[in-house]
């Protein structure tokens, strides 16, 4: 809203054009609005929620002594997050409105689902099939989203969108032996390949599955995270920033130029978006830090593992999410090894054996008598690695 207002400005306000100031605003708001507005949403959820959220008896100690604590704490992130980006970011980006329709739809399912929980006091809450179902749906309808526009490599049609009203004429202007085709299927239908300059495989139409995959793999891998007070939600700054730098240098011809990554215009603007996630998520976890005083809940990990699903697969680094949220998937990894490796000694041998103490794979460190906060530090210390690692896949080339 601001920078419709104020970009066209020639003094100051000028500094409204730039996605980097944007994105500082966005970061101060969103934090300011989650914790000036954090005591109040968790007297409300725990007035509301009575007993909290039900906790499964895992015969942790530790996890037994949460009992009580309200969740649904995601409200917080959605607060000034959606705030933060309706004041800075350009409402004229196609690239913001596909994300949010993701993050929100995945955000009220998450809801949903918690609320299945609260109200029945058991941790099974919106059948599993059907969850799946709506995410793949929602993925689905964003893949395609994002498909359009990146074949149109224009925004759906508007006359004027931000600093690239024209994007052939402005790549021009940098170098002028340099075009861009307004239908490239290869980009449009195409997946990105790590340590390979601008190599895209070819999908089609079968990009829209890929991207289902991608977008629904990274909102449960970041449910599975959700286990201990604060674990979450640091990972996903990380790989936030992350983002918001590889979204900035992907909208930029030059620096796409120069790394040799696609150039995809207007993708910069979903840095304002993920700055924004960041500071709400600073927010969050000005309450969330052990002891905890909220959970996130469904309510925010499905939304934030959407989002940043989303934002892969929009700026064509959907391999390189692997790899930044490194520690989102070997969670993930360690209840699929789980249940597979149970399923198939059960049927072989009549009994079932475990890989890990217990999954996913941070309650196997706790059943090794590690203490929570030790568990959790350290996979932070290994976010900010895996988002390094991801980060050097730009230069690696």
């Amino acid at each position: 809203m601001l920078y419709e207002l104020l970009a066209a400005d020639d003094g100051l306000f000028r500094l409204f054009n730039y996605t980097t100031f944007r994105t500082g605003g966005a970061i101060v708001t969103a934090f300011l609005f989650s914790v000036l507005t954090g005591d109040w949403v968790i007297d409300q959820l725990r007035a509301r929620q009575g007993k909290g959220q039900p906790i499964r008896d895992l015969s942790l100690e530790a996890q037994l002594s949460k009992r009580g604590t309200p969740t649904m704490g995601g409200f917080l992130i959605w607060i000034g997050l959606l705030i933060a980006t309706v004041l800075w970011g350009d409402l004229g980006n196609p690239y913001i409105w596909t994300v949010l329709f993701v993050t929100v739809s995945y955000a009220v399912l998450g809801f949903l689902d918690d609320y299945a929980k609260v109200t029945k006091q058991t941790d099974a809450g919106v059948s599993a099939k059907v969850r799946l179902l709506i995410e793949f749906f929602v993925a689905a309808l964003a893949g395609a989203f994002i498909m359009g526009i990146h074949g149109a490599h224009t925004p759906l049609g508007h006359a004027e969108w931000g600093p690239l009203n024209d994007v052939a004429q402005y790549i021009a202007s940098l170098a002028p032996e340099t075009t861009v085709e307004p239908n490239d299927q290869s980009f449009s239908g195409g997946v990105a390949v790590p340590f390979v300059n601008e190599f895209f495989v070819p999908l089609g139409g079968f990009f829209i599955l890929f991207a289902m995959i991608v977008i629904v793999g990274a909102a449960n891998a970041v449910n599975f995270t959700d286990g201990l007070d604060g674990l979450a939600i640091v990972p996903m700054m990380f790989a936030g920033a992350s983002y918001a730098l590889i979204a900035y240098l992907t909208g930029n011809f030059i620096f796409a130029d120069y790394l040799g990554i696609q150039f995809t215009p207007g993708a910069g603007e979903m840095g304002v978006l993920l700055g924004a996630m960041i500071g709400a998520g600073m927010g969050f976890l000005w309450f969330n830090a052990y002891p905890a005083r909220v959970f996130m809940g469904d309510t925010g990990s499905l939304g934030l593992g959407g989002l940043i699903g989303v934002v892969a697969v929009a700026v064509k680094h959907e391999f390189a999410l692997a790899i930044i949220g490194g520690l989102f998937v070997l969670e993930a990894l360690s209840v699929m090894m789980q249940v597979s490796w149970f399923k198939i000694t059960r049927k072989l041998t009549g009994e079932g054996k475990r890989i890990f103490l217990m999954a996913p794979l941070h309650h196997h460190f706790q059943k090794k008598n590690w203490p929570e906060t030790r568990v959790v530090v350290r996979f932070w210390i290994l976010s900010v690695l895996f988002a390094l690692a991801g980060l050097a896949t730009l230069k690696l080339r």
